[in-house]
């Protein structure tokens, strides 16, 4: 049997507990590693004071913006490609790899131009202060300078988890965060840079995380070949179409996010540094749901693709289950935790205040978002375009924009804090119907 009919017969025989178990653990690793070390960042970027600590949201919303480019290309191949693989598509499958990876280090090269260019502006339009802006200039001129092998880096890595080697993927974003964790120390306190440490740090941390991806492809440990000979421009649009969610979804991340640094501003440095150190926070626990629900997506893929709807349904449920399970149990302590958690960033009596309530309240919303990331990465990988899209704008898009453009004006800052919960709580109201009808449309039409 060769390695492709092996391939295909693990995502097709294997149970579907044990299958998007094996594909979600290094998925979930990958993500904590990665997520840890923007928490060290944090840490680390905090002890140069409050405005420092605010820096660090403004430039994670530059990243968001690297981030978005990157996954629209990356999963837009990657949905596409897990179905090719389904149907024994192996050429295509190659070509819309190398479509994606090019024209995403292009896209980077293009925003590292452009950012470096325009910085001081373009860290005023993040949300910064003018006690923020020193920090946030220092740390986002290196985190331009890598944006192409960032950007192009996560198309390798999603590509490999639509195949289903989520292992190979997993090495290279590991490898990356845990020497990013490690030179952050070294260059922010023991060379002196101060934020420019933290920033040079993570730049390096990209580029090798890039090399190694790179070499995954090239040294023939994938099923995809890229190839600068397989690039067609043609298949472009279809990538883009297929990424229309992530974009839709990323995009508007990018947007609330400024949105709330902005908002955050308003009520001073301590505010945005409260701000920031609780989304770095809550995204580390939704990392874990995200590695989840990543595990599910080559198995949505592949087995729609080989019209197994059986498994697509099962597989959904299962993913949704096993998400809800561990997402409740962390919210948990994270809940009774929120004011240690806070302090061990900043030691600032007014943002541990501030910080406790804002982690508390998304403690108790995180818990909805198991299903509604579950809806979203299914639609998507099975290329129910209009669905995922809609879903992808519903918390930090339709909702999210509207209640931070109102509730602060009415509530200050406390509108402020429950903005994200409601959010929340309005996106899992929108994703139950619509995947009640899709299984239910699905059933009648397998019967």
């Amino acid at each position: 049997m060769s390695a492709q009919d092996a391939h295909y017969k693990r995502m097709m025989e294997t149970p579907i507990p044990k299958l998007i178990t094996s594909l979600a653990v290094p998925t979930v690793i990958s993500m904590l590693v990665t997520n840890v070390y923007n928490m060290v960042d944090t840490f680390f970027v905090s002890r140069l004071g409050t405005s420092a600590s605010g820096a660090v949201g403004i430039t994670a919303t530059l990243s968001l913006i690297l981030l978005t480019s990157g996954l629209t290309f990356g999963h837009g191949a990657g949905s596409i490609i897990s179905r090719a693989l389904g149907g024994r598509q192996e050429k295509q499958a190659s070509i819309l790899a190398s479509t994606a990876f090019f024209s995403a280090f292009a896209i980077g090269a293009v925003l590292s131009v452009f950012g470096i260019l325009f910085l001081e502006p373009l860290m005023y339009l993040l949300g910064s202060t003018k006690t923020v802006l020193p920090y946030a200039k220092g740390y986002g001129l290196y985190i331009l300078l890598a944006a192409p092998f960032t950007v192009s880096g996560f198309v390798l890595n999603n590509i490999m988890r639509y195949e289903g080697k989520a292992n190979l993927a997993m090495v290279g974003l590991t490898t990356g965060a845990v020497l990013n964790m490690a030179l952050d120390p070294l260059f922010i306190f023991g060379f002196g840079m101060g934020v420019q440490g933290a920033g040079l740090s993570t730049a390096l941390s990209q580029v090798i995380s890039f090399g190694i991806l790179l070499f995954m492809y090239v040294s023939g440990r994938t099923r995809c070949k890229i190839a600068f000979q397989n690039y067609r421009i043609g298949e472009v649009l279809a990538i883009l179409k297929n990424g229309l969610p992530t974009m839709a979804r990323q995009g508007m991340n990018c947007f609330s996010s400024l949105l709330l640094n902005r908002s955050a501003a308003v009520f001073g440095d301590t505010a945005l540094a409260a701000v920031s150190i609780v989304n770095q926070i809550c995204g580390f626990i939704m990392s874990v749901m995200i590695g989840i629900g990543q595990g599910y997506q080559p198995v949505a893929g592949f087995t729609y693709g080989a019209k197994r709807l059986d498994r697509l349904k099962s597989g959904f449920y299962f993913t949704f289950l096993l998400g809800e399970t561990v997402l409740f149990t962390l919210s948990l302590i994270f809940f009774f935790g929120a004011s240690p958690l806070v302090s061990a960033f900043r030691d600032d009596a007014a943002v541990v205040q501030i910080g406790a309530l804002m982690l508390k309240l998304q403690c108790i919303s995180l818990i909805v978002q198991p299903y509604v990331t579950c809806a979203n990465m299914m639609f998507q990988s099975i290329g129910e375009t209009g669905r995922a899209t809609l879903l992808a704008t519903t918390r930090n898009g339709l909702y999210m924009i509207p209640l931070l453009l109102v509730l602060p004006h009415v509530f200050g800052l406390t509108g402020i804090l429950i903005c994200q919960p409601l959010a929340d709580i309005f996106s899992l109201i929108t994703a139950l119907p619509l995947v009640i009808r899709f299984f239910q449309r699905t059933k009648a039409v397998s019967e």
